[in-house]
């Protein structure tokens, strides 16, 4: 929609419903012409209104100037650098919580599948004469040559679980970031070098979004808020996506419902053009499974998987791991692995998921290691459950709390191992593999029973409390004999009113996706102070010509009289229209002018705030603390500035309208506090972001039952700081599937105790 015309839309939407306030007025005064005007009453027609008018063309304004055209091509190529260094800053954080380098890589070897059938022709894969594709995981470097010598760039990375898929793909990330400047250099005219995005599969609802690139922009936006910044201009994500910017690396094919897997692997391929790269990460059988139901390749896709760890290679990493002198006990436990003399022990150690788990079970805490060689030692799946079961205590003993921000592997609160489990169990049972891997913290309502009834009479008891207060404030001011009269209705109809409002208009809530705020002034004064003259010469120049509207219909509706009705009901001539011309109250229009001006300010400030808020700068990221306390932030700001919006724009208009008749604690009693009550309830309500809020209400449900911390989001970021958790995006997950799996069976079986 182009400006004009939205222009054109806003005008008439604005003079429509001041018409219709105008009309109410006058044909009121019409039609009882012996009624002594109220201008207080007749102030309050035209008030809301104004405030209805405001609301619209707000709203209006907003979408027509909300950025649509597409982005300069210098804007993109700013965009696609302001990503890959937002992306690269977020994983590298990420890879040094998973200690992906420390001590040194897991040396995992990937090779080509030996089942061609899962892989196209050998000729859409490479320009060479022979397909040939190897790799280890701690030389990346030489991994990711390899990968860029495919004739497409397409790569799927397969193989059994705890194999490092994932790990492989963050390495490959990282390396193909970090040389992201290189490769553009060394690129052709018109070469485009993509950036790697990190997504999990899971996210991808083909029906919503049956094209990769659709998709693809929606995360964008999401995950990296700084997309919409104002200075790469609008819509930055769709163009990333649309012009083959984005190096998909798609996560965990093989975590998502299986009638899923081939509907995915159908919308890639109908997607991916000639010049789409991509990465793909699945469980190998999966993968297999949904290639065949697919009845066709991943095009020009190669797929690699690994080769178990040998037992000297386990050997030699978990010795990188511990001291240069070790203990008896591993000694003893190295040899044993070595020689192959623990079978279970020798399995479980040829997985990068099982050195994790030796690792932060006995080396980290400094535990004796001979469980490893004794009976459990014999048994790879007994070993495996015994490992899960200790970890959780294990990383909690060997990693107290600390406040100093360079610890970043250490919680910043104390957590009890039995609590943590509980949590932890509850997570993996409302979040069931088979149905996602991803803990997204805005869908924990979700996993409330009745949590739309829970909305419904918290809302109930917040209104009925605000209508007490409301009450006694009025007793307060206006005398006991309020009491009898109104004191008793506020409080029960407040609550059925609350209870009714949060059964209807909370129902959607619990589905609505956290928003976005930044309120911070660092680096945005600049910002504020040009968008704060462009909003006041907006404000001032509708408010006057609104209050001129509004003078004149005031005017005219005092100013009429019953010669006038009866003029109007013999003859629509010349001498009625001369009679109110005469009768119009130059004193009413001037009140009515100022009435209009100043109820128009402070909606016109109210939408100067929240579009500022609202916008991101070009170091905006979306992690999972960040998400929610920004969601929380817009939800603070909207109910704050629509109570004073609220309040403004009626107390000062009656305020002037009084002309002094009432004291300062009666305009503050009577007309402001319902209005700013009014305000926040409205805050509250209006918008399409409510999810912190809808946490907030059900984690307090779940914390009760014990179920979940009071504090959520510092649990999960403890959870992460310990490496029980890892982030992608605003979503948290499992550090590895098989914790998740584990958890959730326990909880199936009813093996964790709910204390």
């Amino acid at each position: 929609m182009s400006r004009r015309r939205a222009g054109w839309r806003i005008a008439l939407a604005v003079l429509a419903i001041l018409a219709a306030g105008a009309v109410v007025a006058v044909v009121w005064r019409v039609l009882d012409p012996k009624d002594t005007v109220n201008r207080a009453d007749l102030a309050a027609v035209m008030l809301a209104a104004i405030t209805l008018a405001g609301t619209v063309a707000v709203w209006a304004h907003r979408s027509a100037t909300a950025g649509t055209e597409p982005p300069a091509r210098n804007s993109v190529d700013t965009a696609a650098q302001v990503l890959s260094g937002l992306v690269e800053q977020q994983w590298r954080a990420e890879a040094r919580h998973r200690l992906l380098d420390d001590p040194e890589p897991i040396p995992v070897h990937w090779q080509l599948i030996a089942d061609e059938s899962v892989m196209s022709q050998p000729r859409l894969i490479t320009t060479e004469a022979e397909l040939t594709l190897s790799g280890r995981s701690d030389d990346i470097a030489a991994l990711a040559e390899a990968f860029r010598s495919l004739k497409r760039r397409r790569l799927v990375i397969a193989g059994g679980a705890g194999m490092g898929k994932t790990t492989l793909a963050v390495q490959l990330l990282l390396h193909l970031l970090s040389n992201r400047a290189a490769d553009q250099a060394a690129a052709g005219e018109g070469e485009i070098v993509p950036v790697p995005v990190l997504l999990p599969v899971s996210g991808w609802d083909t029906n919503a979004h049956p094209r990769l690139q659709d998709w693809l922009a929606v995360r964008l936006a999401q995950d990296y808020p700084a997309m919409k910044a104002p200075q790469l201009g609008g819509g930055a994500a769709t163009a990333l996506a649309e012009g083959g910017h984005i190096l998909a690396v798609l996560d965990g094919l093989d975590e998502i419902p299986a009638p899923t897997r081939a509907r995915v692997i159908a919308a890639l391929n109908a997607s991916l053009t000639s010049r789409d790269q991509l990465i793909l990460t699945s469980r190998r059988a999966e993968f297999t499974t949904a290639i065949h139901e697919a009845g066709r390749p991943l095009t020009a896709a190669a797929v690699i998987v690994p080769k178990p760890l040998t037992p000297q290679a386990a050997a030699d990493y978990l010795t990188a791991c511990l001291p240069a002198s070790p203990t008896e006990a591993w000694a003893h436990t190295l040899t044993a692995l070595r020689s192959r003399t623990a079978p279970g022990l020798t399995q479980l150690a040829a997985t990068p998921l099982g050195l994790w788990l030796i690792r932060t079970v006995y080396i980290t805490p400094g535990t004796d290691p001979s469980p490893l060689t004794g009976p459990l030692g014999a048994d790879a799946d007994a070993l495996r459950t015994h490992l899960l079961d200790h970890v959780i205590p294990a990383l909690i003993a060997a990693r107290p709390p600390s406040t100093d921000p360079a610890d970043h592997f250490r919680p910043r609160h104390r957590l009890d191992p039995a609590a943590t489990r509980r949590h932890l169990t509850y997570l993996a049972r409302a979040f069931p593999p088979a149905t996602t891997r991803d803990i997204t913290w805005w869908h924990i309502a979700r996993t409330t029973p009745h949590i739309r009834s829970t909305i419904g009479l918290t809302s109930g008891i917040v209104t009925g409390i605000g209508s007490g207060v409301y009450a006694i404030l009025v007793t307060i001011q206006g005398g006991a004999e309020y009491v009898s009269e109104y004191g008793p209705k506020y409080g029960p109809w407040g609550l059925a009113f609350g209870f009714t409002f949060g059964l209807v208009r909370a129902r959607p809530w619990v589905n609505e996706k956290p928003g976005y705020a930044e309120p911070r002034l660092r680096g945005r004064t600049a910002h504020l102070f040009r968008s704060l003259k462009g909003t006041l010469t907006f404000g001032l120049t509708r408010g006057l010509a609104i209050g001129l509207l509004v003078g004149l219909t005031i005017g005219l509706a005092t100013g009429l009289d019953l010669d006038v009705a009866v003029s109007f009901e013999e003859f629509y001539g010349g001498i009625a229209h001369f009679e109110v011309w005469a009768d119009f109250s130059l004193n009413d229009f001037t009140i009515g002018l100022v009435l209009g001006a100043f109820a128009w300010l402070p909606i016109t400030l109210a939408h100067w705030l929240f579009t500022w808020a609202e916008q991101p700068t070009l170091a905006s990221t979306s992690t999972p603390r960040s998400s929610w306390g920004a969601d929380r932030t817009l939800s603070r700001l909207r109910m704050v500035v629509s109570g004073l919006t609220f309040g403004l724009t009626f107390g000062i208009p009656f305020g002037i309208l009084s002309g002094g008749e009432y004291n300062v604690v009666f305009m503050l009693v009577m007309i402001f506090a319902p209005a700013l009550m009014f305000g926040l309830g409205a805050g509250v309500a209006m918008g399409k972001h409510h999810a912190w809020l809808v946490c907030a209400i059900a984690v307090t449900r779940l914390a009760l039952q014990r179920q979940l911390p009071w504090q959520v989001m510092d649990f999960l970021d403890d959870a992460h700081r310990l490496g029980l958790l890892r982030a992608i995006g605003p979503v948290y997950q499992f550090r590895h599937a098989a914790m998740h799996d584990h958890l959730a069976a326990a909880a199936a079986s009813d093996k964790t105790p709910h204390r």
